[in-house]
């Protein structure tokens, strides 16, 4: 339905195609007339930029920041996937990662945003964030999962539409640009992203998003993409030491406002409350990871004291050390993570460990038994069931 009439054309424009049907067209950024930050917008960018300045001190804190990173991406892996309706759990994604088991289906899914924001992240070091680069990231977020079957690491030749399953495109609920302006607009949003426009790059990186997700340049995995990129701009920029910042929890958790905050974009021209909500979202996931990393490395030193108190032997340790890099594993998983152990000293190291509390068997599985890092995984997964409003 063309409801041109009633929307503002800051953001952009729908326009009748000649296949009959009406699609929305972008304006380039940044947005005209120019954002206003008021006062609101000021304070929340000022706490934004806090949380994510002491989050950037984590590595000054933390014994091992680049293990949890490692973890991390994990995690905003599975938030982002859940998202778009994966049912798997990060103890799933751990011992996956662990075990090399390729069991396919949600798992995969997840398994392959954590290849494409290390690959992304990989390639950041020989080339800038382009049309090219978000092309290849995208052909490893979809390889062998559903939607490998539309065009992976390509733009989309056809029409797209945002609506209820299977629904037809006559009930769309938004309707991207063609694919012909959707290739322009990303070739014009790659320009952006390295165009100095004297924002705050917070507030840059929101409307790169915003923008992504309205020119949805793939046939699918836009979501994802889109929610990965948020990290690789702020990282390219610098603005992040270490890809610590994800926003897929807070997505998640608000949803409804999420997907309503973008509409109001392209239909009011709203891009303010848009940035403010965006802000708020940088503010509380720094926070969230912040306080995480903290309570993992206190964890860590208490329970390292706690078993140095009873005497522990170097083979206790090594073992308790491995747990504290994979909360998940198996006596196989820790032969090829400690040089030189052996599996008698390994069951008897990993026995020891559970007498005082500190793992546990999972399962009844005798034949290649899997133990956890409860406290540790808890805190991990802490956050990752929550509720969508």
């Amino acid at each position: 339905m063309d409801n041109s009439q009633y929307m503002s054309t800051r953001a952009g424009r729908i326009q009748k195609q000649v296949e009959g049907y009406f699609a929305f067209v972008p304006c380039s950024l940044p947005p005209a007339p120019a954002l206003q930050m008021d006062a609101e917008c000021l304070a929340l960018l000022s706490q934004a930029d806090r949380s994510l300045g002491r989050l950037n001190g984590l590595a000054s804190i933390i014994s091992d920041p680049d293990l949890f990173v490692y973890l991390y991406v994990r995690k905003e892996a599975l938030l982002s996937s859940q998202i778009e309706g994966t049912q798997c759990s990060l103890e799933d994604v751990l011992v996956e990662a662990e075990s090399n088991i390729k069991t396919g289906g949600d798992i995969e899914e997840v398994s392959n945003y954590v290849a494409a924001m290390n690959e992304g992240l990989s390639r950041l070091q020989d080339i800038p964030i382009s049309t090219r680069l978000i092309r290849e990231m995208h052909a490893v977020l979809m390889r062998g999962v559903r939607g490998y079957t539309k065009t992976p690491g390509e733009f989309r030749t056809s029409q797209n539409w945002i609506g209820p399953p299977n629904a037809p495109l006559s009930s769309a609920q938004f309707v991207p640009p063609p694919p012909g302006i959707a290739r322009e607009a990303m070739s014009d949003l790659e320009k952006y992203i390295h165009e100095d426009d004297s924002l705050p790059p917070l507030i840059k990186a929101a409307l790169v998003h915003a923008q992504f997700e309205t020119i949805h340049p793939f046939l699918d995995g836009n979501g994802r993409l889109g929610r990965l990129l948020i990290t690789f701009v702020l990282c390219s920029w610098r603005i992040m030491e270490k890809p610590l910042l994800y926003l897929s929890y807070f997505f998640k958790a608000n949803r409804t406002e999420y997907y309503a905050r973008l509409m109001a974009i392209r239909y009011k021209g709203d891009w303010e409350n848009w940035v403010k909500f965006f802000l708020r979202g940088v503010n509380e996931t720094a926070q969230m990871a912040n306080q995480a990393a903290l309570d993992i490395h206190a964890l860590h030193q208490r329970d390292s004291e706690k078993i140095r108190s009873n005497r522990a032997t170097a083979s206790v340790m090594q073992a308790f050390y491995a747990f504290c890099r994979f909360p998940v594993a198996t006596i196989n998983d820790l032969l090829k993570a400690i040089p030189n152990s052996n599996t008698m000293t390994l069951n008897r190291s990993v026995k020891i460990l559970i007498e005082q509390g500190i793992l546990k068997q999972v399962g009844t599985n005798q034949r290649n038994r899997r133990f956890m890092y409860p406290a540790y995984l808890e805190i991990l997964t802490r956050d990752t069931a929550a509720k969508i409003g």
